[in-house]
């Protein structure tokens, strides 16, 4: 698995979903880092990071509140050791939800000790906007963009909010909202004719305007975290554009916590800048599965398996 026949390269990073015990297990008993890196994240959360990612237990995991920390210190210890053996610098960084934090990072716009502290307040802020098996979100797959987002029409009825969350393939759509309209829309969607249409294991319901209300306190604590303008092109979730500046990426942040993330749009939009190869920055393969649905000629190649190899 050689990169030297690629010229543009682009970092993606996987959000929530990608998580599970064990995971970066192999990676961090080749590169000591990463180990090091979790034990420093632990002592600025306070509790045992590396034990929850290696021992569990899952339940504990998958909340979003010990998800996001997990996931974006794994992320950035790939990273820093990875850095060390691409031949050239990648020309574009972006994130899926939760990894557009650990591509900030990389791209030096935040500090990493700040931003554990903002996405372990991030998912706080998200646990708490909406009470426990209040909200869901599901998968649905084998439907239009139209025909999904005209089943979120007829179930966000009587109170009840759905949207779209998450596109994050062709044909291949997260809705997000109230329990009550997710699970109607499941039935809509298999009448629809979708292949899958399914809850997810999520602890909150991410990307819709439920979360209206931890986005305006993470306003707030954002206005606490130094930033700075990103060494490299960094290209944000709600608009698929890349941040000009600190402003840009303040908004761009809180946005992204309740609108949907436009992953498709993204990946487009690498292909049509020149990028012709992608390195998946975390643990597993999830957005290497999402990308070949989407442009197909631009390989994703696993960070994991990179650092695996030699």
């Amino acid at each position: 698995m050689s990169l030297q026949t690629y010229k543009k390269i682009a970092l993606v990073f996987p959000g929530q979903g990608s998580q599970s015990i064990g995971m970066l297990a192999n990676v961090a008993v080749k590169f000591p880092l990463i180990k090091e890196m979790y034990d420093r994240a632990s002592v600025i959360l306070n509790y045992d990071l590396w034990e929850l990612i290696t021992v569990g237990p899952i339940e504990q995991l998958n909340q979003t509140m010990y998800t996001q920390p997990a996931l974006l210190v794994g992320e950035v210890a790939m990273w820093c050791i990875l850095r060390e053996k691409l031949t050239h610098n990648p020309i574009f960084f972006c994130g899926h939800s939760l990894g557009e934090y650990s591509a900030l990072v990389c791209a030096e716009a935040l500090k990493l000790d700040d931003a554990i502290k903002l996405v372990a307040e991030r998912g706080r802020l998200m646990q708490q906007a909406v009470g426990a098996g209040q909200g869901g979100m599901a998968a649905i797959i084998g439907l239009s963009d139209d025909q999904v987002s005209a089943i979120c029409e007829q179930e966000a009825v009587q109170g009840e909010v759905l949207e779209p969350a998450n596109y994050n393939a062709i044909g291949q759509i997260v809705i997000s909202g109230t329990i009550a309209a997710v699970e109607k829309a499941i039935i809509r969607a298999k009448a629809s004719g979708a292949k899958v249409a399914k809850l997810l294991p999520v602890s909150v319901p991410s990307h819709c305007s439920l979360m209206k209300p931890a986005a305006q306190k993470l306003s707030e604590y954002l206005n606490s975290i130094y930033i700075k303008t990103p060494s490299a092109a960094v290209i944000n979730n709600a608009d698929v554009c890349i941040y000009k500046n600190i402003d840009d990426i303040r908004d761009g942040l809180i946005k992204q916590l309740y609108n949907p993330v436009k992953w498709v749009e993204t990946i487009q939009f690498l292909f049509n800048n020149g990028v012709d190869c992608l390195i998946e920055c975390g643990p597993g393969k999830v957005l290497a599965g999402l990308n070949k649905r989407i442009v197909d000629n631009l390989p994703t190649i696993s960070g994991e398996q990179l650092l695996l190899q030699e």
